[in-house]
């Protein structure tokens, strides 16, 4: 995609309307894409890396499958997940899911792997939201549309 069309992008995801319709449709077309291709592409991965994550519900203990725009770590051993929910007012369940069960799986260009995440605080959170908004800007947009700090993890292949 061209530099233009990455800014398009970058503007369109940063609406309220966006917001509103994104959640409806993105996590659907994803996981439709990601069956029919039998786990190598996300179809939102044409904008942003992407995963499949596989956590623990926090309350029902059953499996949740959550399609996920993530930011690979320089190093190659991590990524970052971003709970910015679309700029909505709560935190995702996904977020809610990690903290009561921090060991999940991924699907990563059609690879399942095994993570623990673990929920960045402090200046090692300032530091990965600097990363983010390098990343992809429109996160910006998100958090300045909620009181809440949007969550953001560190996920590592466990060995």
């Amino acid at each position: 995609m061209t530099g233009i069309g990455v800014r398009l992008v970058q503007r369109v995801s940063s609406t309220r309307a966006f917001a509103r319709a994104a959640p409806h449709v993105v996590p659907a077309l994803d996981r439709a894409v990601h069956r029919l291709t039998r786990g190598r592409l996300l179809l939102s991965a044409r904008m942003l890396p992407g995963v499949i994550l596989t956590s623990t519900g926090a309350r029902s203990g059953l499996l949740r499958r959550t399609p996920l725009a993530c930011m690979p770590e320089e190093d190659g051993r991590g990524w970052i997940l971003i709970g910015s929910n679309f700029g909505r007012t709560g935190h995702p369940a996904w977020t809610h899911n990690l903290l009561a069960h921090p060991e999940a799986s991924i699907s990563w260009k059609g690879r399942d792997i095994p993570v623990t995440a673990r929920l960045l605080a402090g200046q090692e959170r300032a530091s990965a939201w600097r990363a983010v908004l390098a990343f992809w800007p429109p996160y910006a947009a998100y958090q300045a549309r909620v009181a809440r700090e949007i969550r953001l993890f560190r996920i590592t292949a466990r060995p």
